[in-house]
């Protein structure tokens, strides 16, 4: 998302009626995948590309084609050769160095990398007073930034503008002069409140500020957002708004999310359960929805998602962290879904009933979701299902896989489930399984996995090229391997890790 976002900020993607820009840009990456132009680097597990490359090769005529026409500059090493007009500049590990006498009026575009170190505050906010009058798109992602370079909003051209990675925590009023930005991202710096002025542009799409903060080895990072902006809705444009907090009293939940029709992903914190019917009534509004995270404002605390009589059917990722009486009945409606997280549901009812039957499903974790004693994954469940992690189901004792469940479950992960004794009962029946880990669980339980005790369950886990027992304790990784002793090394990593 991130090089289509600069395609179309720098004017790339073309006009196509009935078409959205993302769209059409996504079409120009499968074109370039399908000439073998672009090479897949990275997935997801529903398939769709992480991370893409290009070859060596075809990289360096890029980059003498670019020179030779003065459409692009990449700045290493000192000795570069400047062109007579450049038009965009990535510069790596430097800037000290760029030569002032060069005319940078035909400049489009800006991109910092690896700057963390390598340059100073000062000579930084000096580089970016230098002009750059039609600058487009402007990424100064880790640059060692703390205070918002006031320089940026003379850049009336600009679409694109990144500080991620920076240390700033405020944004300028005078932000709102430009007017004709596309994507602001904002995430992982200490911006927690955006001035008003941010109304005034009307043109944004894509608004992110959060951050993550890594909590063990668990998946499910907290996350921190944006205090809730009133007047939001007149931003008619966005696409993507992460992570937002609701206010008390959910006006901004109720009164101004649903008008925000062109979103595609949305992120909520810190609700209350007394907002769920304004919020539930804004979700039906939003039929474009892609993606939707909701968290309460504490761990007990109910999100009350009972009212949504039709959710928006292209949801794909739905990631629910808080107290749910019961799972809603509408998630088995949507057969869109590919990923779902559930943090801390605490269910009474087995959550497995209304799942199981999702056509597209390919990522589902649960992290204290369940009291019961028995997961039972039934025959014909899950048909699509690629990844499963059970995380902290306190009262588990038992998980039964029939046959013909799950047939193409590659990774399986179970994380301080206490009470549960054994392997998966069926377990043998995953042919397709590549990976079992089990994390900080009762060291007893898993010797029955283990051949040099003759464990019973040894042979259930043999077709399974990799099975881990990894825990943490006293801030190191002491992983257990399924032969031999037990390792202790205070630098080891978790053998296998979740983003």
């Amino acid at each position: 998302m991130r090089l289509i976002r600069l395609w179309i900020a720098e004017g790339f993607v073309k006009v196509v009626q009935g078409k959205k820009p993302e769209e059409v840009a996504e079409g120009y990456l499968n074109e370039l995948f399908a000439r073998s132009l672009i090479q897949v680097a990275e997935t997801t597990c529903n398939g769709k590309v992480k991370m893409c490359r290009i070859h060596d090769l075809l990289r360096q005529i890029i980059i003498l084609k670019s020179r030779s026409q003065n459409f692009a500059v990449i700045y290493k090493e000192e000795n570069v050769s400047w062109p007579e007009k450049v038009g965009r500049l990535s510069a790596h590990n430097r800037l000290q160095n760029v030569p002032h006498d060069k005319s940078f009026s035909h400049l489009r575009s800006l991109l910092l990398f690896d700057m963390v170190g390598s340059l100073s505050k000062s000579s930084i906010y000096r580089f970016l007073s230098g002009g750059f009058r039609l600058l487009s798109v402007l990424d100064l992602q880790a640059a060692p930034l703390e205070i918002f370079p006031d320089e940026v909003v003379r850049k009336f051209h600009l679409r694109y503008l990144s500080l991620r990675n920076t240390r700033v925590k405020k944004l300028s009023k005078s932000i709102g002069k430009l007017r004709l930005l596309e994507t602001l991202d904002l995430k992982h710096t200490h911006v927690t409140k955006l001035p008003v002025e941010i109304l005034k542009l009307q043109q944004l799409r894509h608004l992110l500020v959060y951050c993550y903060e890594i909590e063990s080895y668990t998946p499910f990072h907290s996350k921190s957002g944006l205090g809730a902006l009133a007047g939001i809705a007149s931003l008619q444009s966005l696409q993507k708004l992460c992570f937002v907090k609701a206010n008390k009293g959910g006006g901004v939940i109720g009164k101004e999310l649903g008008s925000l029709n062109q979103l595609r992903r949305l992120g909520v914190l810190k609700l209350r359960k007394e907002e769920g019917m304004p919020l539930c009534s804004s979700i039906e509004k939003l039929s474009n929805l892609r993606s939707l995270s909701l968290t309460s404002i504490k761990e007990d605390e109910i999100i009350d998602l009972q009212h949504i009589s039709s959710p928006p059917q292209f949801l794909q990722r739905l990631y629910l962290t808080g107290r749910l009486e019961k799972l809603p009945q509408w998630m088995a409606s949507l057969h869109g879904l590919v990923r779902v997280f559930l943090k801390w549901s605490r269910l009474k009812d087995d959550p497995l009933e209304t799942l199981q039957h999702l056509p597209n499903l390919v990522h589902l974790e649960f992290l204290q979701v369940y009291g019961g004693e028995i997961l039972c994954f039934k025959a014909q469940g899950f048909q699509k299902l690629n990844l499963l992690g059970l995380d902290k189901l306190e009262g588990l004792r038992t998980v039964i896989v029939e046959d013909g469940a799950m047939p193409y479950l590659e990774k399986l992960i179970i994380r301080r489930c206490k009470l549960l004794e054994k392997v998966p009962i069926g377990i043998e029946l995953l042919n397709n399984l590549e990976v079992l880990e089990f994390s900080d669980m009762p060291h007893e339980s898993m010797e029955t996995i283990r051949s040099r005790v003759q464990g019973e369950d040894h042979q259930k886990v043999a077709h399974i090229p990799k099975v881990y027992f990894t825990c943490w304790m006293n801030d190191c990784w002491v992983r257990y391997p399924l032969e031999g002793e037990i390792e202790n090394e205070t630098s080891l990593q978790p053998a296998v890790r979740y983003k």
